[in-house]
């Protein structure tokens, strides 16, 4: 039987029994979603075409309809499953025939394109459009196709070049519109103004002020939040557009908020600019990238009514970006005991130093263990944590006193101000609530009595207002009860006081570690630490907020006697006080008058250490010490029981003068120690001198006083 003649196509001797007995595709595109909604004539005319592919010999069963690009832009094969569908079937060898309206429906895109042609010609496949039937294996229709699809592509070009330069120029003008954010309202002319509710204006402009006062995003939403401080929203798309609602705080709002210029008057456009390496297939909208304000297409300023100036725009963008830093070196305030955690730098180095916490909880040093960790190295070196923080914590201190007066005093200015804003908010959404109330009164009066389906609906919308506004007035009612109005003169004394009271505030059980980490890190950028070879000298550079910096030097805690920086003339001095034949009392006043002190950060010597020094050195031949009497068992001599628990003699000492053990002195001289211990306080002793740590944790955890403790390195 002889085909209907086909006005569109036509038949053609290159239509062979090959192709029939292959898929005949029908493609079917349209760019958007509004043209697939607004031009059906269009989308009707690419369904049509499977009647043009039966009318060319394809029975209807082997006619294959692709849409699932409808709504997608043909600029990228990228995110476009029909197109790439296409390809599949043609290099499967299952197609004969690709049917289209035009060669822009299949792609705008020359790589695209000639991939697909490439494909086609290797495979026999035909291409059809209005105008005729196509062969890419044969050279001048593959000539035809590749200038058809440079033609397409070229007309993209030339629509979005066109389309572009008409928004710039209207942009340009600052004619070109957008969605204008919260506390604006367009009219209908174009003009940007405020928004015409009051609330809305003073709650935008106390955002502005709190993220001034605080200094961080997250104090300022905190703020919001505990006060059930919400912002006013214009509905921009839907039924209710341009309808006023009230929604909570959150950090998206306010960090768009803070980094849009339009809030300083200024009309901009250009701030985020396409990157094409970072857009994602199927996403046309990806791929923006916020640039600096010197880069951006158009910078109009005082466009509209501002609510900062320019200079206080820029002063908060330049805040965000030094928090954002300030974060990603410091990392978050923890409730760890290392006050200057993300504070030390090495000042060997340059590393970052470390916190080490000990085992049993009681101490931590700072370290610097970079080349240890990364390089297999040895420490480069480290400090107790003690030490380093009662000394900053000191200057820290010392710093606030000259100006603890004023800061007190803007301190109550500030509480001052903060209580009349929130009255005046309170006042406005006092206002709103009866407003709405008389709104739902009037109308339940004006509907007739005999309706009573309207009017029960108007009555129970009476009744949640009326509920409403006597819940607010509660709520307003315990807010001037927590919150009053004004500073009783007992109050302004105690806030003047502040001053004296900052390091009782500051050594306070309420005050939380992560709370004094926060204001050491408002008040310093950065601590240079250096150990002075391998002695207790400590080399401390403080590098303020503000650009100034103060340097010091410090003792830290060392082990050994040789580890001091004195040594060497200790052991002179001590050579002389030994061979003038001074006693041991009268020796350790005059190294304490020369300046000299013992490791371990001790601030006095005691006859036993000056004794066994005097012994290491050699400075004093002694008499052998005469043998001791035995003792009745369960008691032993302090040197007797430490060989007994194969432990040092110094260390049950230490116990001894810390209480963990029960022992007596004698009441004549010589005075030395008797410890009771029998075969279990023995057995108890060996266990708590093999593994002390866990014993300890469980005595801890379990809310008792720890019998025994870890003795001190």
């Amino acid at each position: 039987m002889t085909p209907p003649t086909n006005p569109g196509f036509g038949l053609s001797d290159k239509i062979q029994w090959p192709h029939l007995d292959r898929l005949a595709v029908v493609y079917v595109r349209q760019s958007t979603l509004q043209q697939v909604s607004d031009h059906q004539e269009s989308t009707r005319l690419q369904y049509g075409l499977v009647t043009r592919a039966e009318a060319l010999g394809w029975p209807p069963e082997r006619i294959l309809t692709i849409d699932e690009d409808l709504g997608k832009s043909g600029s990228s094969a990228a995110g476009r499953s029909g197109f790439q569908r296409l390809v599949s079937e043609v290099g499967l060898n299952h197609v004969g025939l690709i049917l289209g309206v035009e060669m822009s429906r299949l792609a705008r895109s020359c790589k695209d394109w000639h991939q697909l042609l490439e494909i086609c010609a290797l495979f026999g496949t035909l291409i059809a459009d209005l105008d005729g039937i196509y062969d890419p294996s044969q050279y001048n229709d593959r000539l035809l196709l590749g200038l058809k699809g440079t033609m397409s592509e070229a007309e993209l070009h030339l629509l979005k070049q066109r389309m572009m330069q008409g928004k710039r120029t209207k942009a340009q003008r600052g004619e070109l519109g957008f969605n204008v954010p919260i506390g604006y309202i367009c009219r209908p002319s174009g003009e940007v103004q405020f928004d015409p509710d009051e609330q809305v204006r003073q709650v935008v402009r106390l955002i502005f002020r709190k993220f001034e006062e605080l200094g961080t995003l997250n104090a300022t939403l905190r703020y919001l939040v505990s006060h059930d401080i919400q912002v006013g929203v214009r509905v921009l798309y839907g039924l209710d557009k341009g309808e006023l609602q009230w929604r909570r705080p959150n950090r998206p709002t306010l960090q768009n908020l803070l980094k849009n210029p339009a809030y300083a008057g200024a009309y901009a456009y250009g701030r985020k600019q396409v990157d094409a390496r970072r857009k994602q297939a199927g996403r046309p909208h990806t791929g923006c990238v916020v640039k600096p304000p010197e880069e951006w297409l158009v910078l109009i300023q005082d466009h509209h009514p501002a609510y900062i100036s320019w200079e206080q725009y820029q002063r908060n963008g330049a805040q965000l970006k030094a928090n954002r830093n300030r974060a990603d070196e410091l990392g978050h305030a923890r409730e760890g005991v290392g006050l200057l955690s993300g504070l030390l730098v090495c000042g060997r180095c340059g590393c970052r130093l470390q916190v080490q916490y000990h085992r049993a909880g009681g101490y931590h040093r700072y370290v610097c263990n970079r080349a240890m960790s990364d390089y297999g190295g040895q420490f480069c070196q480290h400090v107790s944590g003690t030490c380093l923080d009662e000394y900053v914590t000191g200057q820290v201190l010392r710093a606030l006193e000259p100006a603890a007066l004023d800061l007190s005093l803007a301190a109550a200015a500030h509480l001052e101000q903060d209580r009349a804003e929130l009255d005046i908010l309170w006042q406005q959404r006092l206002e709103r609530a009866q407003f709405e109330a008389d709104r739902a009164q009037r109308h339940y009066q004006f509907v007739e009595p005999e309706n009573r389906l309207v009017a029960r609906q108007l009555a129970q919308a009476w009744e949640a207002a009326l509920q409403a506004q006597h819940t607010l007035r509660d709520d307003y009612q315990r807010f001037c009860h927590d919150q009053p109005k004004g500073l009783s003169p007992d109050e302004k004394q105690q806030i003047q006081q502040l001053a004296d009271s900052l390091p009782l505030l500051w050594a306070a059980p309420t005050t939380t570690m992560a709370q004094r980490k926060d204001v050491i890190r408002q008040m310093i950028d950065g601590i240079l630490m250096t150990v002075v070879g391998d002695t207790e000298q400590v080399q401390v550079t403080i590098k303020w907020a503000g650009g100034d910096s103060s340097q010091a030097q410090i003792t830290r805690p060392v082990a050994k006697w040789t580890q001091l920086s004195d040594y060497p003339q200790l052991c002179q001095r001590l050579e002389q006080l030994t061979q003038a034949n001074l006693t041991t009392r009268d020796i350790i006043d005059c190294l304490h008058q020369d300046g000299f002190r013992p490791p371990k950060r001790r601030q006095t010597f005691n006859p036993e250490m000056v004794q066994t020094l005097i012994r290491k050195l050699g400075l004093r031949s002694h008499a052998a010490t005469p043998a001791k009497a035995p003792l009745p068992p369960p008691e032993w001599w302090l040197p007797d029981l430490a060989a007994k628990l194969d432990m040092p003699t110094m260390t049950l000492y230490n116990w001894v003068q810390r209480g963990w053990v029960k022992a007596r002195q004698p009441a004549e001289p010589p005075k030395h120690w008797i410890i009771w211990a029998d075969e279990a306080e023995l057995e108890r002793l060996r266990t708590h001198r093999q593994c002390p740590t866990r014993e300890i944790l469980r005595q801890r955890w379990q809310g008792e006083t720890p019998s025994i403790a870890c003795p001190p390195d």
